[in-house]
């Protein structure tokens, strides 16, 4: 029988989920103020970054788990790690904003229409914002289910061009390996869904 937990214990987990998705934030907060960092732009900017695909990665890994292990409760918490992925996408467009560009919106737009990489950056963190803004019950109920769930298939277009965004800015470095990693786990991810899917239309069309 799948493990379930009670209302109780997912309370609990989400309690530590939200603890430790603030402690990568912490610490950039800490080293900056601190001094810790050399050059606290690439730290804010490359950190942030790097949490923000790390928690899409494990937003987008909920239904496999789901799926694979039957563990029904963990979709409970795909919300708040989703939320937590547009947090570290927010930082990182405000540690763009801020410290490279100093709130100068015209300059911000042609450095995002200059460079490619910026451009994609720019707009999956675009296309995040509506998913963020109609996270709630209320918004739910107001847009209804099946409106709802079409909107935040925006996800499976954020996902390739979040992986396009960092594939590209590393490729100035020559350093592949990262993007090469989580371009793996975002098309195995996105991949399963394809798959059933269409394993779940063949099954409705046969019925």
């Amino acid at each position: 029988m799948a493990a379930q937990l009670s209302n109780k214990q997912v309370g609990w987990v989400k309690a530590a989920i939200f603890v430790l998705g603030l402690l990568p934030f912490a610490r950039l907060v800490w080293g900056t103020a601190s001094g810790a960092f050399t050059d606290p732009l690439a730290a804010i900017t490359q950190g942030s970054g790097e949490w923000a695909l790390y928690f899409l990665c494990i937003t987008l890994a909920v239904t496999p788990l789901r799926h694979f292990t039957g563990w029904n409760w963990v979709v409970r918490l795909r919300r708040m790690l989703g939320l937590f992925t547009f947090f570290y996408a927010l930082v990182h467009f405000i540690a763009f904003l801020w410290f490279d560009h100093f709130f100068d919106v015209g300059e911000m737009l042609r450095d995002v229409v200059k460079r490619p990489f910026i451009l994609v950056g720019f707009i999956a963190f675009v296309l995040l914002i509506p998913l963020a803004a109609t996270s709630t019950n209320g918004m739910i109920k107001r847009l209804g289910g099946k409106r709802w769930q079409w909107l935040h298939r925006l996800i499976y277009l954020i996902a390739p061009l979040a992986i396009l965004h960092f594939w590209w800015m590393k490729a100035g470095k020559n350093d592949f390996a990262q993007p090469i990693l989580f371009g793996i786990i975002v098309a195995v991810l996105l991949g399963l869904r394809v798959v059933w899917s269409r394993t779940k239309a063949r099954a409705a069309a046969r019925a």
